[in-house]
């Protein structure tokens, strides 16, 4: 009796600190980012192939982790001569370092269902730690599939020079970028 009930506290104690894991759903899901230009309008571009992935233990993804990789070569802004001088040794150097990397560090619940989520970015080479604002849209179970989904929206502001991103001034170029992120997430 004693090895039965120490095998299901065991069994117990394992699925406590279970990790579920969460796919993105890429048709339901983009990536931008903004920055101004002249300081008096903004351009807005686009990632066009990035994934990414949760894992967590919790149910209400207090303890989650956010995984992001995105290719800098399928970035568009709707300007053709742009979108290549983005892919330039100045600019992204898409030749060495074709790919932007985000794994949060740490997730703090503020109220309700929002969060700020830490993490390391990756651009061009350069790791730095970056705050972002990261809010839980909602949770449905899809009536197709079955699976369960969770929606939800990240954003915050970089500094491209952080990066080594472009040396033109800021009054052409501003330093600020800000980047934002929505999708659902298919659990595992």
């Amino acid at each position: 009796m004693k090895k039965v009930l120490f095998l299901m506290a065991f069994i117990f104690a394992i699925n406590l600190n279970a990790q579920t894991n969460w796919k993105l759903d890429p048709v339901h899901a983009k990536m931008t980012f903004t920055v101004t230009h002249m300081t008096i309008s903004e351009v807005d571009g686009v990632f066009r192939d990035f994934d990414a992935a949760i894992t967590a233990s919790k149910e209400d993804f207090s303890d989650a982790v956010f995984e992001v990789t995105a290719e800098l070569t399928t970035v568009t802004t709707n300007n053709e001569k742009r979108d290549a001088d983005l892919q330039s040794e100045g600019m992204f150097d898409t030749a060495k370092h074709p790919k932007l990397t985000f794994k949060s560090t740490g997730i703090e619940k503020l109220e309700g269902n929002k969060f700020k989520l830490t993490g390391d970015l990756t651009i061009k080479g350069v790791t730095k730690t970056v705050s972002l604002d990261l809010t839980l849209l909602g949770m449905r179970e899809n009536p197709r599939s079955k699976k369960m989904r969770a929606g939800f929206k990240v954003g915050g502001i970089i500094d491209r020079t952080d990066f080594g991103v472009g040396k033109m001034p800021a009054m052409m170029v501003g330093n600020d970028v800000e980047l934002r992120a929505s999708g659902e997430f298919v659990k595992q």
